[in-house]
């Protein structure tokens, strides 16, 4: 009587979180820069001698940076030793930190350049590594949302701790910390690397195929369906939350009379939902199975869509601030839905697709802040609301192709 082969147990979430420490690490100190740029934006603009409007517009660049490096080196990613292209990153985030923290304006410009290119390069080989340190799909698609949910908690917390080292050393040098911090961190991310085993670095740096060329690369993606439409499901959503987020002070501003001090708890309310709901999907859809995953982009998706229609249209605080949370854990996991489709689909496609959905996130970004902007001049806080629900409900439509299992199939055959 044979037996048959036993499934390897899943991974805890403590024994990925303890494999993936330095990941974790180097995913958190990439928020940093920027989020010093945001919260200290009136002293840097005062310290550049510019206006407040002048110097906040200057992260933009970061995005079309972002965009541009994003798409440009996708396919190259996964030709690419992982440990040694997130030291590469982090090093470039140490050095143009140390440039913004000289303060005029074209070193400002230089800073935002940097970091958008930096972290366009250093989450998708974040995530790469995660993923290709596991064997099973379900553990790789488990410890690629552990790498976002680490980010999106890292989001919440960073504010208190940059306080605390703007208080102690200004914002100039925050950023120079972080620029210590992120050496240190890429040091140790090569000395982890060499200490591994030898057939673990053959196997993450030397795949048993050689991988795909450049055009190939573009072409591939091209003809799969599934990972198209996860990925423009991803831009999609960054697009509607992100315009939230844009206009969600102004909102509550004007609509209860909630100041900035006490709307940092209400920001603070929406970045904890968002980070419960990654951490928590992420766990729920692991094993990727039969229609959960399709389940989980609806219920995400109609959530997000008529949270925002609440937030921008109630007069009453308490639906609000509920929509506030359904909103952050709607997004969230979708977030995680795709995060997790994209490593249990994308096989040599991997990294080269979440390059690509990084990019479409920071294009999702801009399209964001347009659309919302769009809608409260043409129509007000209604017009504002529908804005930014078109982009989910269009999302929504693009579900049955990003699930479909057809196209999975025909890749696996393709491939033999």
């Amino acid at each position: 009587m044979s037996s048959a082969p036993t499934e390897p147990r899943p991974a805890t979430d403590g024994a990925i979180i303890r494999a993936l420490w330095v990941v974790l690490l180097a995913a958190i100190i990439g928020l940093f820069p920027f989020t010093i740029y945001s919260t200290f934006l009136v002293p840097i603009a005062e310290t550049a001698g510019t206006d407040e409007a002048v110097a906040g517009s200057l992260r933009g660049l970061g995005g079309v940076a972002a965009l541009a490096v994003g798409m440009g080196f996708a396919p190259l990613l996964a030709r690419w030793s992982r440990p040694h292209t997130i030291a590469t990153s982090l090093g470039l985030l140490a050095v143009v930190s140390v440039v913004g923290a000289t303060g005029s304006l074209p070193a400002l410009i230089v800073f935002c350049l940097g970091i958008g290119a930096a972290t366009a390069v250093l989450t998708p080989a974040l995530l790469g590594a995660a993923t290709s340190a596991f064997t099973g799909p379900g553990d790789a698609g488990r410890a690629a949302t552990i790498v976002t949910a680490t980010q999106s908690l890292a989001a919440v917390l960073a504010a208190p701790v940059i306080g605390v080292m703007g208080w102690r050393w200004g914002w100039q040098g925050a950023l120079l910390a972080t620029a210590g911090l992120a050496g240190v961190v890429a040091t140790t991310t090569i000395r982890v690397a060499r200490q591994s085993s030898e057939g673990d670095r053959r196997e993450s740096n030397s795949p048993s195929e050689p991988p795909l060329g450049y055009l190939a690369s573009f072409r591939a993606l091209r003809a799969r369906p599934d990972l198209l439409a996860l990925i423009t499901i991803a831009a999609l959503r960054t697009a509607s939350f992100m315009g939230y987020l844009a206009f969600l002070a102004v909102q509550y501003n004007d609509t209860f009379g909630i100041g900035p001090e006490v709307f940092t708890l209400i920001w603070t309310l929406s970045g904890a939902s968002f980070f419960a709901g990654n951490y928590l999907a992420g766990r729920w859809v692991r094993s990727g199975s039969g229609l959960r995953p399709r389940v989980f982009f609806v219920l995400g998706l109609t959530g997000a869509t008529a949270a925002v229609l609440v937030v921008f249209t109630v007069p009453w605080l308490p639906l609000a601030l509920a929509a506030t949370v359904v909103m952050g854990f709607g997004h969230a996991m979708v977030a995680a839905q795709v995060t997790t489709s994209i490593a249990h689909r994308g096989g040599p496609l991997t990294t080269t697709a979440y390059s690509i959905n990084a990019a479409g996130m920071s294009l999702g970004v801009f399209a964001g802040a347009a659309f919302g902007g769009l809608g409260l001049a043409v129509a007000g806080s209604t017009g504002l609301a529908i804005a930014l629900a078109l982009p989910t409900l269009i999302a929504a439509l693009l579900v049955r192709a990003a699930t479909a299992v057809s196209s999975v199939v025909a890749f696996s055959e393709s491939d033999q």
